[in-house]
């Protein structure tokens, strides 16, 4: 019962105090791809401390449970973690903490299915709306244009991968604009960005009440898009895709005085045309293995009890 309340503590914790100090930290925005890794490791952290406490607690409150935990570990291993205290406790702690898991799985699983109907209306509404040229087959090539009077352009994800481009934007996008364009959301879909969003999703509706969700949500949007804008602008430079973006939003008004929804883009063009030094490959390299060794963490304190009882 011990192991599981630090365990659980050291989960609440790290929801907790995690999120306040990424947002402190002003690297995230010079190494996204190194911030969205950090995110992940920190977020599997915390599943892992609930997970493990569900664990010792049913093996607490259970003898089946506990038998195969438990199956091939010495007896003096066994005693060492004081399973037969606070049984009922145990069951009702293990309890809960099913549940939990087996709401973040429904959440997640609705999460998905929310993806690919949307997915799906939206290449019913492209084998409608874009139109085909003599001999062309639905679906053919990694672009498809879209006839449209507003200005946009989006990756849409699928076993297929297609760029959606309206006419509107072709005329607006010069250059090799829209070339930048297409790397950006290719980056999207080499990353698989989508199942990011669709985690992160899940997670904070399944639990909005738990900050690290909720900040690891909103995150993984703005992290996303400024790593697909690093790959673009390695490719063709930061001005082209940061123009890209003014050609693409300038009508929507988010480069005006007042607060819009889309609020993230003029940071975005702002840190394309003022670039900050990136971070050295050594000081990456740390943060990269530090993040990796967070999930380990709950690890040990879970075989601390198993490691003094074996000297």
């Amino acid at each position: 019962m011990m192991v599981s309340l630090v365990l659980l503590t050291l989960g609440a914790l790290a929801a907790v105090v995690a999120p306040r100090l990424l947002a402190r930290a002003e690297w995230p925005e010079r190494e996204p791809v190194v911030a969205l890794w950090v995110w992940q490791c920190v977020v599997a952290a915390v599943l892992l401390c609930f997970a493990l406490a569900m664990t010792f607690s049913a093996a607490a409150a259970w003898l089946a449970v506990r038998g195969h935990v438990f199956a091939p570990a010495p007896s003096g291993v066994v005693e060492a973690y004081a399973l037969g205290a606070h049984r009922p406790w145990s069951a009702a702690l293990a309890l809960i903490l099913a549940a939990g898991g087996v709401w973040t799985g429904a959440m997640l699983t609705r999460e998905i299915h929310r993806a690919h109907t949307r997915r799906k209306r939206r290449r019913t509404e492209l084998l409608v709306r874009s139109p085909l040229l003599p001999g062309e087959e639905p679906g053919e090539g990694p672009l498809v244009v879209l006839e449209g009077e507003r200005p946009g352009a989006w990756w849409l994800p699928g076993a297929a991968p297609q760029l959606v481009i309206t006419t509107a934007a072709l005329r607006r996008l010069k250059g090799r604009q829209l070339d930048a364009v297409l790397a950006h959301e290719q980056g999207h879909a080499r990353a698989r960005h989508d199942w990011l969003l669709h985690c992160s999703s899940a997670l904070a509706n399944g639990f909005p009440q738990v900050p690290v969700f909720a900040a690891f949500q909103a995150e993984m949007h703005r992290l996303v898009e400024l790593a697909a804008d690093d790959v673009a602008s390695r490719r063709f430079g930061r001005l082209t895709i940061a123009l890209a973006l003014v050609e693409l939003n300038e009508d929507r008004g988010v480069f005006g005085p007042c607060p819009t929804p889309d609020g993230e883009l003029p940071r975005r063009v702002d840190r394309l045309l003022t670039p900050l030094p990136r971070l050295t490959a050594g000081r990456r390299l740390r943060l990269t293995a530090a993040a990796a060794l967070v999930p380990a963490v709950p690890l040990v304190v879970a075989f601390i009890p198993a490691l003094r009882a074996l000297g």
